[in-house]
């Protein structure tokens, strides 16, 4: 497994785990946003209950558009690299949080900034 750019740093097991967290969680956001559209579509938009859906709306779109993302950077080559550094991501980090972007140093910088 070769760390440099454009080479996998990820075994093709660990490449395939990671590609059905991230489909499984797409299909699951997909399931929700769905659920929540027909729910819009249902509301007078008269209770209190409109902004909450509209929050969670918001975050189910966002949530998608991530996971597509990563599956995107995953057929390209480029998922489980650093978005700043290059580095391979650790497959534990990703397990953990499949839609990481950044290695844990330049996250820890990021967040310090």
């Amino acid at each position: 497994m070769t760390d440099t750019h454009g080479a996998s740093h990820l075994s093709t097991i660990q490449l395939q785990t990671l590609r059905q967290d991230l489909q499984e969680q797409l299909e699951r956001r997909s399931r929700q946003l769905l659920g929540l559209q027909d729910e819009a579509r249902q509301s007078t938009g008269a209770d209190d209950t409109w902004q909450e859906l509209l929050v969670s709306l918001t975050t189910a779109d966002r949530a998608i558009a991530e996971l597509s993302q990563a599956l995107d950077r995953l057929a390209t080559g480029d998922y489980g690299r650093c978005g700043h550094c290059t580095a391979g991501i650790p497959f534990e980090r990703l397990k953990i949080r499949p839609l990481a972007r950044y290695c844990i140093g330049c996250q820890r910088r990021f967040e310090a900034a």
